[in-house]
């Protein structure tokens, strides 16, 4: 499989004769076709992954969670379930946690509809081959990986870590193809960045960022599987600059200069995003699937539409629902689908053609680099499957653009 990845800006509008706002637009494309893509508005920075020093407003035991302040008026929940090993800048009671005590956190989910963004005490230090977290202690292997790979480097992070059992450390897909001396030299980096943040809160007050996030292109590329990632193309000069001078991946890194072609008209950035916000996305065989958000869960139906079948229909429609699943499975990554998904295949009344249905799916959603749970088939023939919400769907991250 042949991936490029894109960084460029682009005018977008909400709708057909609506306003238009530039964005810059971050894209991994995979044998021509988007994959993945992150947004953000020019001019405007993301708290998402952001550290703070916060002070909690007021512990809310049915909820099993508390609301913390990160900044004036700036209000977040912090599920008490991951608010283990807090780093605590003032405590002021023998509680766990409580009203007044200020700690350390790390927005973990943005803002979404009338929910706040959500917070955790587990601060993540993320590498493109390892990742630092302070309360989670465990060691921890990418589950993408084959066993022997596991295995391998299960032992190296136990050795990098020796008899510190203050953190805990999980090795990423991409740390499979580096050599011990690149994955030790970003394990030395992490963990100093971690103790000197440590240090340095215990200085600073309620409300005080202490560290934030990487460019939006560094985020998503750390989290990029670089297997087959041949290019990084930018029109970007300081994303250039910066990109090459410290790589995060072997891939080339080629500026884009054409006065008369934008990079974002020869890669269709446009049309591709518009086509990712439309509810019916059309199939090379002539069928279509129909994608429909609601606030509880996402529906998606498989119709065979156009596809004209001349012979039996079985072998057909079990085609088409093979077609589908791959094409479902890039729509998740491309509009960033989260939550629960009930996906209506069509109706194949062969229990061999099921299971190696849900064995297609199953490895199509491999590919995505956020977490996927396949939870199987109901007796309606309905597929039940959660994604983990991390960050908001691509509609919502255009809408909301346009509404502040």
């Amino acid at each position: 499989m042949n991936k490029k990845f894109l960084i460029t800006h682009t005018m977008l509008k909400k709708a057909a004769g609506g306003p238009v706002r530039r964005f810059l637009v971050c894209a991994l494309y995979e044998d021509g076709k988007m994959a993945e893509v992150s947004l953000q508005p020019a001019g405007t920075e993301s708290i998402l992954h952001n550290m703070y020093t916060a002070r909690v407003q007021n512990v809310a035991a049915g909820l099993h969670a508390a609301f913390v302040e990160i900044s004036a008026g700036q209000r977040c929940f912090l599920p008490l379930d991951d608010s283990k090993h807090p780093i605590f800048v003032k405590k002021t009671s023998q509680k766990p946690i409580a009203a007044g005590d200020e700690l350390v956190v790390q927005i973990c989910k943005e803002a979404y509809h009338t929910k706040e963004a959500v917070a955790t005490t587990n601060l993540s230090f993320s590498g493109e081959y390892l990742i630092l977290t302070s309360a989670n202690r465990k060691i921890g292997v990418s589950s993408k990986l084959p066993s022997i790979q596991k295995k391998r480097l299960q032992a190296l992070a136990e050795k990098l870590r020796g008899n510190d059992t203050h953190y805990g450390l999980i090795l990423r897909t991409n740390a499979a193809a580096a050599d011990e001396e690149r994955i030790q030299a970003e394990f030395l980096r992490l963990k100093s960045e971690y103790e000197r943040l440590a240090a340095y809160a215990a200085t600073r007050t309620a409300g005080s960022c202490l560290r934030r996030e990487q460019p939006l292109y560094r985020r998503m590329l750390m989290d990029t599987d670089k297997a087959g990632l041949t290019e990084i193309i930018t029109d970007e000069q300081a994303v250039y600059d910066d990109l090459r001078q410290d790589p995060l991946t072997d891939a080339a890194v080629r500026l884009y200069a054409d006065n008369l072609l934008p990079l974002a008209s020869l890669y269709s950035v446009s049309s591709q995003l518009e086509d990712a916000c439309k509810p019916r996305v059309w199939l090379k065989s002539g069928a279509n699937i129909i994608i429909q958000p609601t606030e509880a869960l996402t529906v998606i139906d498989v119709n065979s539409s156009k596809h004209v079948v001349k012979k039996e229909k079985q072998p057909y429609h079990y085609q088409i629902n093979r077609e589908a699943a791959a094409e479902i499975a890039r729509q998740l990554r491309l509009r960033n689908i989260s939550g629960i998904i009930i996906v209506d295949f069509i109706d194949l009344y062969d229990d061999e053609q099921n299971a190696s249905l849900l064995k297609e799916f199953r490895s199509q959603l491999k590919k995505d680099p956020v977490p996927v749970q396949l939870m199987g088939m109901t007796r309606l023939g309905l597929v039940e499957l959660t994604r983990k919400k991390l960050k908001k769907p691509l509609l919502e991250q255009l809408t909301s653009a346009f509404c502040t």
